[in-house]
């Protein structure tokens, strides 16, 4: 069964949140920070962005391309708060950057059918939409504490809603 109207808005909204919005924002804040940097923690019960990296990109193969296709869910989860090791920020990302690439076209693919599906992950049983939302929202949160983070770190605006004018709308002038 093909993807109705709703389902299909639904899959493009997810997608864009998830490629077009949260991860070129996220990728500027890793690379404005050195290696040390994220790995830094502001204390024992707080994650680096490093393993926060290591997390996102768990729980996004996990729960968006091992489930939809169908593949062994090898993830660790433990490991990915464990990681101590300064992996670099580089590899991080490109790791990253592939799976989101893959939930891309997982996202891009799916069928009202799996959206309505059961599936069991990480011990839950739930159905396609839930596994959908529960990446883009889990994402989003994350996202926030690595910007946070990064201005935690920076001091600094990452300017990236600098087309609100002071109104909060959009400005209908070109900056």
């Amino acid at each position: 069964m093909a993807a109705s109207p709703v389902s299909t808005l639904f899959l493009e909204f997810s997608r864009a949140k998830l490629i077009e919005q949260y991860w070129p924002r996220l990728r500027s804040c890793v690379e404005s920070l050195t290696d040390e940097q994220i790995w830094w923690r502001p204390n024992d019960a707080s994650n680096s962005i490093g393993n926060l990296l290591l997390h996102l990109n768990g729980n996004v193969q996990q729960w968006l391309v091992a489930s939809f296709d169908r593949l062994t869910d090898a993830r660790d989860r433990p490991a990915e708060f464990a990681e101590r090791r300064h992996v670099p920020a580089a590899d991080l990302l490109e790791q990253l950057g592939s799976t989101l690439e893959r939930a891309s076209g997982v996202l891009s693919r799916l069928t009202e059918a799996e959206l309505r599906a059961t599936y069991h992950i990480q011990g839950y049983t739930v159905s396609g939409v839930h596994a959908v939302y529960q990446v883009v929202e889990h994402f989003g949160i994350h996202y926030g504490q690595i910007v946070y983070i990064t201005k935690l770190i920076g001091g600094k605006d990452l300017g990236f809603y600098r087309e609100l004018t002071r109104t909060g709308r959009p400005s209908t002038e070109r900056e």
